[in-house]
Formats: structure tokens, C-alpha cells, sequence
């Protein structure tokens, strides 16, 4: 009887989950207009610090990456050309034939800098067309290694070669130089931007505009599935086994691409980031130290029945943090007591950097 009135329960709670899961899809299914009374929705932005300060779209931020890189050819064509290699080409097995290949054309020049047959590659070899050929890049490195295009004899007719002169050959320091830069070179890439948002208290604060592309499938999508498994839990019952319900749990992990996390301080202001799904709670906590008045002392991130999130190894998806949520802020109390008692004041003022705090905004 025990057994029966625990799996009882267990389908009961099972049930109980798949029907907020279908109000959640049900909820973003309609993701494209704005709720009333909530923030205005999220656009998903990228960065790539080590090019500039600009801020975009992804697909706008690979654009204005493959425009920076064509535009450094000019300055730096070794440089510039190996970075397209690494960046604009997103099988990274290719590109690691790629260059291997590479490194084995010009390892073939530096020994051999005084013969011809070592300092020309046949542009319709077979290694040459599947290796090299479809890469972006691949022309502009080759150039700038010292490699010219030249129709040449061949067999009974011409073809076009890519030929490095004897002169150019016998420059092993800056043939040494190219390749170094080619192996040492790593893709840039897009990151996510944060885009940090300060709104002030608001008891809208749980109300959430979630765009499409926070989903790894579509809203619509994903409201057949939660249905699906409703209609599973119904059918099944019983018989559904644990094992069952934890794969469908790893599962839901991965609905979502992005999560849109506030933070409710103790001021009640509300601290908003925009995180990957499968991003660690440090991440989390890193993003709301980095903009802390007093950053040294140690706080907590609860979710609004109560739970401490201390796991900091765990995905913001494994703790339902997604596709969006509201946690508070709490100051550790045994720190922020002797804090209290040597400072003879509160610290209960301001929470962030002035520079943060002045960024302010109604929730509309």
C-alpha cells in the first residue's frame, strides 16, 4: 500500500510538472508581441573584444568580424589571412586538415627552398581541391605567404599553379614567421554581451518577453512536446519508471539556447543579464560581483520560494533558471554583521557602483 501511495504521489507531481511546462509554452508561444507592463523584449547581442567595442546581433557580429579581418589583409597579411582560416570556417576538423596542410607546403619550401617541384602547388590536386580550396581564407594566406597564381605546363596541357619564387623561397625566417603565425592563431569569436539593464523596483519584475531565439526549438515547437507528454503522463501512468523521467529531465535541459536572469537586490532594484542556457551559476555570480559597490564581500543568490543557490559548477539550466527568472541578492548575514559592528554603520545602502546605479530605468 505504501509502495502504490508513493508512486501515486510521484505521477501526481509528474502531472503537476508537465502542466506548468505546457503554461510555460503556452506563456512564450507568442513571442513576438510585448506583454503589457513588462520590460521591453531582449534582443540576444554579441561583442568581440579584441576587435572593437561594438555590440551586435550574432549574425551582424560575424559579418562585422569577416569585414574587420578583410580589411587588416592590407596591414597584416599574414596575420589577417591565418585569422580567416581559424574564424570564418566553422568545422574545426577541416580546418585542422587545412592547416596541416598548409604547414606541410610550406615545410616542403624550407627544406627545398632552391626547387621548383617544392614551390608550386597544383590548384586541381586532389589534396589541394578538398583540403585547401573550399576554406575561406586559404587564397588570401597563400598570397601572403608568397605564393602567386600562374598558369604553368602540365602533362599536355596548362594549369594554374600557386608558385613561390626562388627569391621569396630562400627567406626561411619569414616563411618560419608565417607558419608560426598560422599554428599560433585562434578564431575569434562572438560573445555573448551581457546587456546589463538596472530597473527600478517593479511588481512587474517576474513579466518576461522572451524572443525566439532564446529556443533551441521554436515555442510552437515546443508546446507539441509538452502536450506530447502530457498526453504520455495520461496514457502511461504508472508505468512511466523513474529512469524514464530522468531522461526527460537532462532533456528539458536543452530547449534553450539563452536565459534572461534579474536580480532583485536588497534596495529592490532589479539587475538584469542576458546568460547561455548551459552557463554555470559562477557565471551568474561573477556578472552581479563585477558590478557590486563593496565586491569583496561574500552574498547569495536565492530563488523566490526560498533555495540558496550554492552549486556553482551547476548549468543555470539545471536550476530552472530558464528561459528567464527573477532571484534575490543577499549579503552573507555573518560577514555583513561584523561588517556592521566594526564599521558602526549599516550597509544596507548602496548596493552597486555609482556608474551602474546611474544607468537606472523605469520597467516598461
Amino acid at each position: 500500500m505504501a509502495a502504490k501511495a508513493r508512486m501515486r504521489k510521484e505521477l501526481e507531481m509528474e502531472k503537476k510538472k508537465e502542466q506548468e511546462a505546457l503554461a510555460l509554452a503556452d506563456r512564450f508561444s507568442e513571442t513576438k508581441e510585448i506583454e503589457k507592463n513588462a520590460a521591453p523584449m531582449t534582443v540576444v547581442l554579441f561583442k568581440c573584444p579584441e576587435i572593437g567595442e561594438a555590440v551586435l546581433p550574432k549574425e551582424e557580429m560575424v559579418a562585422y568580424i569577416e569585414e574587420f579581418l578583410l580589411g587588416q589583409l592590407a596591414e597584416e597579411p599574414e596575420m589577417a589571412s591565418a585569422l580567416m582560416i581559424h574564424t570564418l570556417n566553422k568545422d574545426k576538423e577541416k580546418v585542422k586538415v587545412c592547416v596541416d596542410t598548409l604547414v606541410k607546403y610550406l615545410d616542403n619550401v624550407l627544406g627545398h627552398p632552391g626547387e621548383e617541384k617544392y614551390r608550386k602547388i597544383r590548384i586541381s590536386n586532389k589534396a589541394f581541391s578538398e583540403r585547401i580550396s573550399p576554406l575561406k581564407g586559404t587564397e588570401e594566406f597563400l598570397q601572403a605567404a608568397g605564393f602567386v597564381l600562374k598558369m604553368m605546363p602540365f602533362e599536355e596541357h596548362e594549369e594554374n599553379f600557386y608558385v613561390m619564387e626562388e627569391d621569396m623561397a630562400s627567406d626561411t625566417e619569414r616563411l618560419e614567421n608565417v607558419k608560426a603565425v598560422l599554428l599560433a592563431s585562434e578564431p575569434l569569436k562572438p560573445q555573448l554581451d551581457r546587456a546589463m539593464k538596472l530597473y527600478y523596483p517593479s511588481t512587474t519584475a517576474a513579466n518576461f518577453s522572451i524572443p525566439n531565439e532564446f529556443y533551441n526549438v521554436s515555442p510552437e515547437e515546443l508546446k507539441k512536446e509538452q502536450k506530447r507528454k502530457q498526453e504520455a503522463v495520461e496514457t502511461l501512468g504508472m508505468l512511466r519508471t523513474k529512469a524514464m523521467r530522468e531522461r526527460e529531465e537532462r532533456k528539458e535541459l536543452y530547449k534553450y539556447k539563452y536565459t534572461l536572469v534579474r536580480v532583485r537586490l536588497p534596495d529592490a532594484n532589479l539587475l538584469q543579464g542576458t546568460f547561455k542556457a548551459n552557463e554555470k551559476l559562477v557565471a551568474l555570480k561573477e556578472f552581479v560581483r563585477e558590478n557590486l559597490l563593496n565586491d569583496w564581500m561574500p552574498f547569495h543568490l536565492v530563488t523566490a520560494t526560498g533555495s540558496r543557490l550554492d552549486e556553482e559548477e551547476k548549468m543555470l539550466a539545471e536550476f530552472g533558471l530558464t528561459p528567464a527568472a527573477v532571484v534575490n541578492f543577499e549579503w552573507d548575514k555573518t560577514v555583513l554583521n561584523e561588517v556592521t559592528a566594526q564599521q558602526g554603520a549599516s550597509q544596507q545602502g548602496a548596493v552597486l557602483k555609482p556608474e551602474i546605479s546611474a544607468q537606472i530605468q523605469e520597467m516598461r
